[in-house]
């Protein structure tokens, strides 16, 4: 279907006529809408090259047939089958300065990378946890669909599976797994998508505002500016970014918290949580958990899912509770 829909936009500039192709360009604009089509055209599951690193490990079906043949060789897959479903509950504190005492307690569900359509076990489990959390605001930081390429509609009836259990508003971000097909789908589901825009929560006459840029790993198709256009320099902001690649941008652009995800925390990780690799150009230091630059702090999950092999190995999978404090900036 994904590859059908393509086809119908071969060359540079798409068709006029197709319903969907206007419906993306009435929602992105003309121009994010073609850059993100044409790259999904040209480049999706390429291994080499595109994006914000040389080597993409998650689009290599070699890699990870590699992986799985020497876990199973050392009889270790099972085991690492078993620690992909055991979803946690991660709380994390985050005190900023900005912060409306308004939003005082505030707290927000962090779910990220669920690859819903390959991680089964995983996906019950954090239905689960919803059950017996408490929430103001759900954020989604992208990668919804198990492969880089290729189908997307039993994804999306896992994540449709899943929303039904989330109490109140939900907003969402693309990553680098995502088609830009699966927006309006989304969208349809009552997440509130934001693809280099902003939204402003309001409690008590005071602000809280909540940007989401488009995937910058891979499609580069981000845009921080347009997305922080509307929000007043002297308020509090926090930016969905699937991933945590462009926190320097972020800190510059005035950006009090960063939500992401995409590194999977390692996935597979040697004992003390050191990961083999996070397949991204960042510090290691901002590859899962809490941390912070310069006057901005981050948090980056681990993920609930799994991705080229579905398998976890000290690092466990999670989904996270922020709740926001008034205060000097800092996360506990």
């Amino acid at each position: 279907m994904l590859h059908d829909q393509q086809r119908q936009l071969s060359g540079a500039a798409g068709s006029q006529n197709d319903e969907g192709f206007s419906r993306l360009e009435q929602r992105l604009g003309r121009l994010h809408a073609r850059q993100r089509l044409g790259v999904e055209r040209d480049h999706e599951g390429q291994v080499f090259g595109q994006g914000l690193g040389f080597f993409h490990i998650e689009n290599s079906r070699l890699v990870a047939r590699l992986i799985e043949f020497v876990l199973r060789g050392s009889a270790t897959y099972g085991t690492g089958v078993r620690n992909a479903a055991n979803v946690e509950l991660r709380h994390n504190v985050v005190r900023l300065s900005r912060l409306p005492a308004a939003f005082n307690g505030f707290s927000i569900l962090h779910l990220s990378d669920l690859h819903c359509d390959v991680s089964g076990p995983a996906m019950s489990r954090v239905a689960e946890l919803l059950g017996r959390v408490s929430y103001d605001v759900c954020v989604m930081t992208g990668d919804y669909r198990g492969q880089t390429f290729g189908p997307y509609e039993a994804c999306l009836r896992q994540v449709a599976a899943l929303r039904s259990t989330i109490r109140g508003p939900v907003y969402g971000i693309l990553g680098n797994h995502d088609s830009i097909w699966m927006l309006p789908r989304l969208e349809e589901m009552d997440i509130r998508m934001l693809m280099n825009e902003s939204i402003a929560i309001e409690r008590d006459n005071a602000r809280l505002h909540l940007a989401g840029i488009d995937d910058a790993h891979f499609y580069r198709t981000d845009n921080m500016e347009k997305a922080a256009e509307h929000i007043p320099h002297d308020e509090c902001s926090i930016l969905l970014s699937h991933t945590p690649e462009i926190y320097r941008q972020a800190a510059h652009a005035g950006f009090d918290l960063m939500l992401s995800g995409h590194t999977h925390g390692g996935q597979i990780c040697l004992p003390g949580g050191v990961p083999l690799t996070l397949a991204s150009v960042l510090p290691r230091r901002l590859g899962a958990g809490p941390w912070h630059h310069q006057g901005m702090l981050g948090y980056t999950s681990v993920g609930a899912g799994t991705a080229l092999v579905p398998v976890r190995f000290n690092c466990p999978p999670e989904i996270a509770l922020h709740r926001l404090e008034r205060g000097n900036a800092g996360s506990a």
